[in-house]
């Protein structure tokens, strides 16, 4: 067993309050790593970096959450454990070098240490996920999901220009709308499959709780410095719930 009795569960589940059709999920909200594995032969430094989770995207999502009444859920273990946004079998999955950076204690990860880690965290994060999203098909209720994410304003010396990001594969009803909206924005210089482009090898979230489904969905990047902040954080919460209502269909 890799996560002991009193450590916390992989997910954490913020439930709406009506009927909103609105899911957001953050695959890289936490930073928290399994008492067992210590700190990954990382300092504590490391583990405040972007190689371990999301900076800002946590208190993005819950005041989105609040601004649509969605349904909020949060992995709260580092990507670095394993990554909820790639499949398993994938090499980044449990990565040996972050960036720049060597990850000492995924080295040499055994199939079954791997196999915990997966069983653990990985899992149960998207099947909570997916058990939210099954019972809303049950009963019938429209659903959009948004994929939650942030991006370092610098990447190995390169300055990334774009205040936001909008993320889709084959399926961009909502993607290109969302786009639209924040392009209208004044000010915002906003990428279109930028700084990451969505891809079937890297946004298993798109892939199986999106397009898998049929849903409209989009995947949302923020650069981090601009969440810094309460201000910051509340004023994309606010621009972010106002471009998603705009752009859902029927109009909310």
């Amino acid at each position: 067993m890799l996560l002991a009795p009193d450590e916390p569960a992989p997910f954490e589940v913020v439930e709406a309050t009506s009927t909103s059709r609105y899911v957001i999920v953050c695959d890289h909200a936490g930073n928290r790593i399994p008492r067992a594995l210590g700190s990954l032969g990382l300092p504590a430094s490391e583990l405040e970096r972007h190689i371990a989770w999301d900076l800002g995207v946590a208190a993005l999502g819950r005041k989105l959450a609040l601004a649509l009444d969605a349904s909020l859920v949060l992995q709260r273990y580092s990507r670095l454990v394993v990554d909820s946004n790639r499949r398993p079998t994938r090499p980044d999955s449990m990565p040996r070098t972050s960036e720049d950076t060597t990850i000492p204690g995924n080295a040499s990860v055994s199939p079954e240490a791997a196999r915990e880690r997966v069983e653990e965290i990985f899992e149960p994060y998207h099947a909570r996920i997916g058990a939210e999203l099954d019972a809303r098909r049950a009963q019938g209720r429209p659903t959009t999901l948004i994929l939650l994410h942030s991006f370092t304003p610098v990447y190995r010396g390169a300055v990334r220009p774009w205040h936001a990001g909008v993320l889709y594969l084959n399926d961009s009803r909502l993607a290109l709308r969302v786009l639209a909206g924040l392009c209208a924005e004044r000010g915002l210089v906003v990428g279109e499959n930028e700084p990451y482009a969505a891809s079937e090898l890297t946004d298993y979230g798109i892939l199986e709780h999106g397009e898998a489904r049929g849903l409209p969905h989009v995947e949302l990047e923020v650069r981090q410095d601009l969440l810094a902040d309460d201000a910051g954080v509340e004023a994309w919460s606010e621009r972010l719930s106002r471009v998603l209502r705009a752009a859902s269909w029927p109009a909310t």
